[in-house]
């Protein structure tokens, strides 16, 4: 059997951490603020913003809830997100995707002020994470990478050296994710693989480490990988059996277990700590901004 890399109990251990940085950021007169936009009333949405302002709630955060009609124009949504860019009170914010049909949603990611980018996304903070190879950031990273990365180190599990196979290419892991691993700091060899690779069984085999985060269901068994390799089941997929039951799937067979030497779940392994790096990424910002100037 595996160990198992929990994702429930490192975020909770990062929440206390947080919570002290958010006590000694409020003896200065600061208080970090997270806001969330929510356009329409989809219950999934409202969900998982619920679960944001609930975790602010837990560490001191203060949140700032902004929720919109689905008939919201272009420009309207527009400058909503310019009076959260002059807000002192927000440190950052997320808009909540999808979007409407009707709303371009790559000009209103990028409307966001990079400083203020709770996620890490904006193609400013990529571009700033692209151009640094080593040292410290002055800008937010993505937050499963980076809590991919975050709920290793806290297990132990060295990446220097391994040779680590994402798979999957979308924005909020995939594409960034080789990105975090190759910084000096983590040092890690990073392949990229996506549903069209066509030599994956031979990826898989060599792989010390799996991120699976393509959302197809089951996608990576246990004849595809190697004794003792370390796996993130990233991905979800819902899928509907001949009984017309609908469930929620990982990408990693369950019988991975049986040759992983350590394990992430789904659910229970990166999702918590998805959701505990934007706290993170809020109270970073409020701390570079509460700073003195250099000189």
């Amino acid at each position: 059997m595996p160990q198992i890399l929990d994702g429930v109990a490192t975020a909770a251990q990062i929440k206390k951490e947080l919570a002290e940085r958010v006590v000694a950021l409020k003896e200065k007169g600061v208080t970090p603020g997270l806001a969330t936009v929510l356009v329409g009333d989809d219950p999934a949405s409202r969900s998982y913003v619920g679960g944001k302002h609930r975790d602010c709630e837990e560490v001191g955060i203060a949140s700032i809830k902004v929720e919109l009609p689905a008939t919201i124009t272009q420009e309207e949504l527009e400058a909503e997100l310019e009076k959260l860019n002059n807000d002192p009170a927000c440190t950052g914010y997320i808009v909540q995707l999808p979007l409407p049909k009707h709303i371009d949603t790559n000009r209103i990611l990028e409307k966001i002020a990079p400083e203020k980018d709770a996620d890490g996304l904006h193609p400013m903070n990529l571009g700033r994470l692209v151009a640094s190879v080593s040292g410290e950031l002055e800008s937010p990273l993505p937050c499963t990478p980076a809590g991919c990365v975050e709920l290793l180190r806290r297990h132990g599990v060295e990446l220097a050296g391994k040779h680590v196979l994402v798979i999957g290419r979308g924005v909020t892991i995939g594409r960034p994710a080789g990105l975090v691993l190759t910084r000096k700091e983590v040092n890690a060899t990073v392949t990229l693989a996506h549903t069209g690779t066509t030599n994956l069984d031979q990826l898989l085999a060599g792989a010390d480490v799996v991120i699976a985060a393509a959302g197809s269901a089951h996608m990576v068994g246990p004849d595809q990988v190697k004794d003792g390799v370390i796996v993130l089941d990233v991905g979800v997929s819902r899928v509907t059996g001949e009984d017309g039951t609908s469930r929620v799937l990982g990408d990693v067979d369950p019988a991975v277990k049986e040759k992983a030497s350590w394990m992430a779940p789904n659910p229970g392994g990166v999702g918590p700590m998805t959701r505990v790096m934007l706290l993170a990424n809020v109270v970073q910002a409020a701390e570079r901004a509460a700073a003195p100037p250099e000189g």
